[in-house]
């Protein structure tokens, strides 16, 4: 098992946030197996490690936490599967923006909606990513997964427990290997002209622009958090180097500059601010590793 590691690895070069401290180690698998030998290894050494793919959705403290962390960067494998069922098998570090073009190049569509999202696979399944009325449970039929304390198992269909933002696998420490996509037969033309509309949608209305951690807060029972944060007057809000976007207040943005500390104290700021006025406790739909 020969696999790439790094020792004091700064997380700010795998986030895209931009900020983050170095942790102990980190590992790059580049195949399914290897992933599963390199957990049992770290497994039977007491190691849990903490699984990333692109750092689209984390705040990693400044100091850098004191763990392992596996990176999914380089499973990179997409196979056509099923043609007939028009079934797409991935594995968890394909970025969604590939998965939907390998979609797009074979007349299939109904991920239209990924292709902006900057996370992996494994990432958007684990917390039902989603956009423009798209989620992942609208296409995911079955996923491989390794679990440290039983070993490799498969979850299928409504056994993934998907719901807003959340998977059976948002509570565990199990790690994706690799997911079944199943889309429709579609035209290329029509499918590359929602992608691009989207497309288009994200660059006008997102702050892309700056680093950030996507959508900041999870959409609250009733309304939207861009809005109440909007509402309340935060837009352009900022401590240190973090700001509420002037652009949409649901990101909170890396104007170059900011700490760990900086995000976490405009992200209270806006909690506290919008439980006020409105009686609203917004919660954050990054994670946060400290």
């Amino acid at each position: 098992m020969d696999i790439k590691v790094l020792f004091d690895e700064p997380m700010s070069k795998h986030t895209t946030f931009k900020i983050g401290g170095a942790v102990r180690a980190m590992y790059f698998p580049e195949t399914a197996s290897d992933m599963v030998e390199l957990c049992k290894s770290l497994y039977e050494q007491g190691i849990t490690p903490y699984i990333i793919g692109n750092g689209s959705n984390l705040l990693v403290s400044d100091a850098g936490p004191d763990i392992v962390i596996i990176n999914t960067s380089k499973l990179r494998n997409i196979v056509l599967t099923d043609a007939d069922n028009n079934e797409i098998t991935a594995d968890s570090g394909v970025l969604l923006s590939e998965l939907a073009v390998f979609a797009y190049k074979h007349e299939l569509t109904g991920l239209e909606f990924a292709h902006g999202i900057p996370g992996t696979l494994g990432g958007a399944v684990v917390m039902n990513a989603g956009a423009y009325n798209g989620e992942m449970k609208n296409v995911v039929i079955s996923t491989k997964v390794y679990s440290f304390e039983n070993g490799e198992y498969e979850l299928k269909g409504d056994e993934h427990n998907f719901s807003y933002r959340n998977s059976a696998f948002s509570s565990r420490s199990d790690v994706i290997l690799s997911s079944v996509i199943r889309l429709q037969k579609g035209d290329k033309d029509t499918t590359r002209q929602k992608m691009d509309e989207l497309a288009t949608r994200r660059r006008e209305s997102q702050p892309l622009d700056k680093p950030s951690a996507g959508s900041t807060f999870k959409r609250p029972k009733d309304g939207y958090a861009a809005a109440l944060i909007e509402q309340a007057g935060l837009k352009g809000f900022s401590i240190g180097g973090a700001e509420v976007s002037e652009k949409h207040a649901g990101f909170v943005v890396n104007t170059g500059n900011a700490t760990f500390n900086d995000v976490i104290s405009v992200i209270e700021h806006v909690q506290e601010t919008v439980m006020k006025q409105f009686g609203v406790m917004l919660e954050p739909e990054i994670k946060i590793l400290t």
